[in-house]
């Protein structure tokens, strides 16, 4: 029987369809080479193919995606739903997500009106094209090549929930309202664990059938996204982002602000993920 360092417990997964826009929690989701299915699979950007994000457009945050019956359900405020096959493609271009450039097909004039008239300035919606593998820097994956979609740079986001319960203690102290995971954009939130020793783990071990295994790669360095409040898209870095100035300096990349790792899949695509599922945690010190 194969022993582990710790166990932990999947609290909760999130998908988020489109880069940037509002997170999907599911309570099971295929674990697919390039992370959890639909993750990042669609993406906003400008005429040109040049990606966009909340840290230029906060509304993104109030997109809000769902998968239902083989269709991309996208909603926002004061905006018709717009709906997509989920096997809809479209012509092919290029597109721009920081140092990559990929094809990636233009999902048609409708969706681009949707995204120009809600955003207010002329854009596209991309679909990833699963033809051209998008590889993750391997000078964190190591002896591992690993492949994502339209994600920063790795298939999967890990946080634990006694991290952001740390946080909370912190921001009522100082009087902020309490946040939640949905700040830190993860696909598996981990129970049962201190906070914070997603940054000490070196493989995480699914509970399954078959094997399903996760390795920790890379500290996931934030940016000005978690102080956007995902209800109403309002910018307030004085909570969380000078919070987490105070405590959450990593080393490992020159003392930027940290929180949850980056990791990619070793072992177990196309296997289901669930809420609840056993993990077995092991640590690298």
């Amino acid at each position: 029987m194969t022993t582990h360092d710790a166990s932990a417990t999947i609290a909760q997964l999130f998908i988020h369809p489109i880069k940037s826009c509002a997170a999907v929690a599911v309570d099971e989701a295929v674990l697919t080479p390039t992370g959890l299915q639909y993750d990042r699979h669609w993406m906003v950007t400008k005429p040109d193919g040049q990606f966009i994000t909340q840290r230029s457009h906060a509304l993104m945050a109030l997109i809000v995606p769902s998968i239902q019956n083989g269709h991309l359900i996208i909603n926002a405020p004061n905006m018709p739903p717009l709906a997509l096959s989920l096997v809809a493609t479209g012509e092919l271009k290029t597109a721009q997500v920081w140092k990559s450039t990929v094809s990636a097909f233009d999902m048609g004039d409708l969706a681009a009106e949707w995204f120009s008239l809600f955003l207010g300035e002329p854009l596209r919606l991309m679909r990833f094209n699963a033809d051209q593998p998008r590889l993750c820097s391997q000078e964190w994956t190591g002896e591992h090549t690993a492949t994502t979609e339209f994600a920063d740079g790795y298939p999967l986001l890990i946080t634990t929930s006694s991290a952001v319960d740390e946080l909370n203690q912190k921001l009522t102290t100082q009087g902020h309202n309490e946040v939640d995971q949905r700040r830190f954009r993860p696909n598996i939130v981990l129970a049962d664990l201190p906070a914070h020793d997603e940054d000490l783990i070196d493989e995480l071990h699914l509970d399954s059938e078959s094997p399903i295994v996760i390795k920790n790669v890379k500290p996931c360095e934030r940016c000005p996204i978690p102080s956007i409040d995902p209800d109403t898209a309002v910018y307030q870095p004085e909570a969380v982002g000078d919070t987490l100035q105070t405590y959450r300096h990593d080393t490992r990349l020159n003392g930027a602000i940290t929180f949850g790792m980056n990791a990619i899949v070793i072992e177990g695509a196309e296997q289901i993920v669930r809420v609840g599922q056993t993990v077995g945690v092991n640590y690298a010190f």
